[in-house]
């Protein structure tokens, strides 16, 4: 029997009868049964959990006086950086002056006003595709800063063949290394692979600034004086040494100099407030601790977030702190093994690429193209996928562009070859786990308890070529 619509009291059926239409029930049904079961729970989940292979595989560096000093030698050579522009039209394009420091002409250099006019007379051109910007052994005339479009550096072979030396994107610039240099001649030819934009500065027109200036003309005259000094490969000032000699000649002598001005990496911060009321955590806590499963959950966003500052932050994440001369683009968009072979061939005992799950999949795409099958790598028991030995890992932290394309990273890890290393603090207040701890700041007169959530840490590039980026990595499945 059931109580009639709008009356109180028990239900003696179930609302759902269980038995079928006509059958007679003749024992307890499951939903009258679970009235008086315990269920089984499981602990709460959290679909924003990655497998945060990046914190994993990074060596963790113990930074106790919370700042870690990179020593470097002195550089005497230093890779072009990348200017930005000003967009205010299709036909309205400056560049930002106070980026033309990062040519290494004008690197250090800190008249703005000198750098207004520099920058106030580039031109704009437009190129179509298959335009030849410059060709090897002509003059050089002017250099370029390229807007937009993808430029193909190439040179011809022993056999007449074509061999592509590099690819030149947004931001990079072609011919500055001829400034200073009496009658200097195009290395490579550069071809537009797409149409592109250029902006163009007749090397006449700096002459005339520089004439005009004394100091930059000294600054200058510096630059084109220090790229005539013997350098290693790295482009540190080298020391002389004497091999295979016999007799009793002079042994040449120096020193190795340092950089003055070495960088510093302050430890970084994620944090958050967790909030749990006071009545939750004192009488909600079975078969569960409320707090301690609302804190673990906390920590992964903690760790979520820290990963991708170690990836995004402009001040020391990867993204934004490899050198620009550690950069490629890819040459035909997808990733394609070549491109990978390029990139590791850029540095000594690379350890691991992070890419984006879909970069992966698109080297992959590639691999099958080619009929080729890429290795796996055991790592801590897992299998992973890899590329001449060396694991790729994914890591959902890369951003990919409304363009769809992504970043593929390279990293030599551990301070011993130089590599990669996160930095931390253990030992730290309160810490609930190494470099994080959790501080309980009190209740409130809402009667809610506090508790303050950190963690501690950051990351360094100790020799530029420690990191690599594969850029522009075309993300897109194309047509066959």
């Amino acid at each position: 029997m059931s109580t009639p619509e709008g009356a109180t009291g028990p239900v003696l059926d179930d609302p759902v009868p269980e038995a079928a239409a006509g059958e007679q029930r003749t024992s307890l049904g499951t939903s009258a049964a679970r009235q008086l079961a315990t269920t089984t729970k499981s602990e709460p989940q959290m679909r924003a959990i990655s497998s945060r292979w990046l914190l994993r595989a990074l060596p963790w560096v113990e930074v106790r006086s919370g700042t870690y000093r990179v020593n470097r030698r002195v550089r005497l050579r230093v890779g072009a950086g990348r200017v930005q522009f000003e967009h205010n039209g299709a036909d309205d394009i400056e560049v930002i002056p106070e980026t033309l420091t990062e040519l290494p002409v004008l690197r250090g250099w800190s008249d703005t006003g000198v750098l207004r006019e520099i920058a106030g007379r580039f031109r704009l051109r437009q190129v179509r595709p298959g335009q030849v910007v410059a060709e090897a052994g002509q003059p050089v005339t002017e250099m370029y800063l390229v807007v937009h479009g993808r430029f193909v550096r190439y040179a011809a072979g022993d056999y007449g063949e074509q061999t592509h030396l590099g690819v030149v994107t947004a931001g990079e610039q072609v011919g500055d290394e001829a400034v200073g240099r009496s009658d200097p001649r195009w290395p490579a030819s550069v071809r537009a692979d797409t149409a592109g934009v250029l902006l163009a500065l007749p090397l006449r027109e700096l002459a005339d600034v520089t004439d005009r200036v004394p100091s930059l003309a000294a600054h200058v005259a510096g630059y084109a004086e220090r790229q005539s000094l013997p350098v290693n490969r790295a482009g540190e000032a080298d020391v002389p040494v004497r091999a295979g000699h016999v007799g009793e000649p002079a042994i040449p002598g120096g020193f190795v100099d340092y950089e003055l001005r070495p960088r510093e990496y302050e430890l970084s911060l994620a944090q958050t407030v967790l909030r749990v009321h006071s009545r939750v955590g004192d009488l909600y806590n079975e078969p569960m601790d409320q707090t301690g499963q609302q804190l673990r959950l906390t920590v992964e966003a903690i760790r979520e977030r820290q990963e991708w500052e170690l990836v995004n932050n402009r001040e020391f994440g990867l993204l934004h702190n490899t050198d620009y001369d550690q950069r490629i683009s890819t040459l035909s968009g997808p990733p394609t093994p070549d491109d990978l072979d390029e990139l590791l061939g850029m540095r000594r005992e690379t350890g691991l690429f992070i890419a984006h799950p879909k970069a992966i999949v698109a080297f992959f795409r590639e691999c099958n193209r080619r009929r080729l099958l890429p290795g796996t790598a055991t790592v801590n028991g897992h299998e992973v996928p890899a590329w001449r030995g060396v694991p790729l890992f994914p890591c959902g932290k890369i951003p990919v562009s409304r363009q769809h394309t992504s970043s593929i990273i390279a990293l030599r890890t551990g301070e011993a070859d130089q590599g990669v290393v996160g930095l931390h603090q253990t030992g730290i207040p309160e810490e609930h786990l190494p470099g994080l701890n959790v501080r309980r700041m009190g209740v409130d007169t809402a009667a809610i308890v506090n508790y303050l959530v950190t963690a501690y840490y950051s990351l360094a590039i100790l020799v530029p070529d420690a990191a690599g980026i594969l850029e522009n990595v075309q993300i897109g499945r194309t047509a066959e």
